[in-house]
């Protein structure tokens, strides 16, 4: 479905998606999912210096693209999403859109042989 969708779809799936260390996860309104996802990364026992550095991070990354960094937080530790924010701001925006949307498909598969498993 997400192949066939729209650029304008597209987007507004990214922009769905909530800022890792973020507002949600601060307000402990993150999906069950989420929350054992960015647990298992390391994202739920930062220093205040480290949420500091996600939150300017963050901001940069939705100032640039309109939209939050998406990682497949299963598949990566604490500093490797911390540089694939550094590195993916510098992405032009349509190939920094195809690379969301990779990662929303890996996140999307990883759930899905979890429930098949369980």
């Amino acid at each position: 479905m997400v192949r066939g969708a729209t650029h304008d779809e597209r987007v507004a799936l990214i922009a769905a998606h909530p800022d890792l260390v973020g507002r949600a996860a601060r307000n402990g309104t993150l999906t069950p999912s989420s929350r054992e996802e960015q647990a298992a990364a390391g994202l739920d026992r930062l220093v205040p210096e480290e949420i500091a550095t996600f939150n300017e991070l963050n901001a940069a990354y939705r100032e640039r693209f309109g939209f939050p960094f998406v990682i497949c937080v299963r598949e990566n530790r604490k500093d490797a999403i911390v540089r694939g924010l550094r590195e993916r701001v510098r992405n032009a925006r349509e190939a920094e859109i195809g690379t969301a949307i990779a990662e929303i498909e890996k996140i999307a598969r990883l759930r899905l042989f979890a429930v098949v498993r369980a």
